[in-house]
């Protein structure tokens, strides 16, 4: 969690700090990915059962608390699983670099790229479609905007090469991002019918 500030302050000084400490996998997920990927899931959570969807014509959609929680267990898998994926695809993608890091180090560098759009979720406490939407996209660029500061150092490569690799992987994430994102709307409105 000490990186979260960091990556919004100055990213390419806690980018080189990421890359020195040689983080495991299982201490990484247990104090980053566990505590951040649970931040738009409380808050979806608070924000579909209490208040519910706001699609900007006054029309509400609110969850029970029991879909809402089925839901939201379903949400966490799903973020949880995304940023493995990443995490390989980068790996993947690092296959004909010299200096080609490790699974668990592009695991990790994943979770940390991912870090946006976690705090993102933030705005589900107020789950209005629009502003849910606008938030994302912004965090999704900064989100880009770390994996171009961060590719060049974590690989040693030089920055156009590092922003070739980063333009690939940003749409690799783009696209599993809506995947995900579309397997969630279609969880919570499958779940909103059947609870």
């Amino acid at each position: 969690m000490s990186h979260v500030w960091g990556l919004f302050s100055h990213p390419n000084r806690e980018m080189q700090d990421i890359k020195r400490e040689n983080e495991t996998v299982t201490h990484h997920y247990t104090h980053h990915v566990l505590i951040m990927a649970a931040i738009p899931v409380i808050c979806a959570f608070i924000g579909t059962t209490q208040i519910g969807w706001n699609f900007g014509d006054g029309t509400f959609v609110q969850l029970s608390m029991f879909t809402g929680f089925y839901l939201g267990v379903l949400f966490y898998a799903l973020m949880l699983a995304g940023v493995a994926v990443m995490g390989r695809v980068i790996w993947w993608m690092a296959r004909n670099y010299p200096h080609r890091p490790s699974l668990a180090r592009c695991m990790v560098f994943a979770g940390y790229v991912a870090t946006p759009l976690f705090i993102s979720g933030l705005v589900a406490l107020y789950p209005l479609v629009w502003l849910c939407v606008l938030v994302g996209a912004t965090a999704l660029i900064y989100t880009g905007y770390l994996l171009y500061v961060g590719v060049p150092e974590f690989l040693g490569i030089n920055k156009e090469e590092g922003m070739s690799f980063s333009s690939s992987t940003l749409a690799i994430g783009v696209l599993v991002l809506e995947v995900l994102l579309a397997l969630s709307v279609i969880l919570w409105g499958y779940g909103y019918r059947l609870f």
